[in-house]
């Protein structure tokens, strides 16, 4: 298995580079377990790394109703986020650099200390966290034609593609987190809206669930890292030409665009 594992991590690596999709994992081995999934993404994370990458924090996926309904799960998720993965608010991304790429919003946190589970609780969480900051998400599936399972987007290192910050930071203690109303405009032409509710009913609480996870698999959250909450809303396709702005009321806003 453990061959198996790595070979599957490098089919994951190869087809990010190239840009060439492969079929899911999920038909090619039915015996597939979300733990040999978790050890695909973590082998793929291992690989980047080798090639000179270095991780800046976590995402979390699949923690809103939304996302869950969209993808047919009912559980989180999560995935590295790289260096090389986050872009700068105002510059513009090749879309095409992508396979399938699709566009979320989020609230995102910066640690000033370390978490590490199990055990980890609410309050460890709130005394570990520098400040909040409006995100931009971008999701790409290496996996054909976005027909995922959990163990695909599991593997897939949580389908993670890249992350564009908002320049406002904000401590916790000026914001109400479950009522911070996020509405999105693409193209300046209202989207989407949701709360931070949508977010397991508060996004500190899936920081909760990603700290003692990970945890499982010995890994920390460390001081300085970011993570990414998770969506509060659906996804959506997009194409070079695409500017997406999204307003979180009291916490700022963020703005991704795409073109060559």
């Amino acid at each position: 298995m453990v061959a198996k594992i790595k070979d599957a991590a490098m089919e994951i690596y190869e087809a990010e580079k190239n840009r060439q999709p492969i079929d899911p994992f999920t038909d090619t081995d039915t015996a597939i377990s979300v733990n040999d999934a978790y050890q695909i993404q973590l082998n793929y994370v291992e690989e980047r790394k080798r090639n000179g990458a270095t991780v800046k924090g976590k995402k979390i996926g699949l923690t809103s109703k939304a996302m869950q309904e969209m993808l047919g799960v009912d559980r989180p998720d999560y995935g590295h986020i790289l260096d090389d993965m986050i872009f700068s608010e105002g510059t513009p991304i090749d879309a095409d650099r992508f396979i399938a790429p699709r566009v979320e919003f989020e609230i995102a946190f910066v640690l000033k200390h370390s978490l590490k589970g199990p055990g980890i609780t609410l309050e460890d969480v709130k005394q570990a966290i520098d400040y909040a900051v409006p995100a931009a998400e971008l999701i790409d599936s290496r996996i054909k034609d976005w027909k995922i399972k959990f163990e695909d987007t599991v593997a897939d290192n949580g389908s993670s593609a890249g992350a564009v910050f908002g320049k406002s930071k904000k401590s916790l203690e000026d914001l109400d987190l479950p009522n911070v109303e996020m509405t999105v405009y693409q193209n300046g032409e209202f989207l989407d809206q949701a709360l931070g509710s949508a977010v397991l009913g508060n996004p500190l609480e899936a920081v909760v669930w990603l700290a003692n996870a990970l945890g499982e698999y010995d890994i920390a959250l460390n001081a300085g890292e970011v993570i990414l909450a998770g969506a509060l809303a659906k996804a959506v396709p997009v194409q070079n030409g695409d500017t997406f702005k999204a307003e979180f009321g009291g916490l700022g806003t963020v703005t991704i665009e795409f073109g060559k």
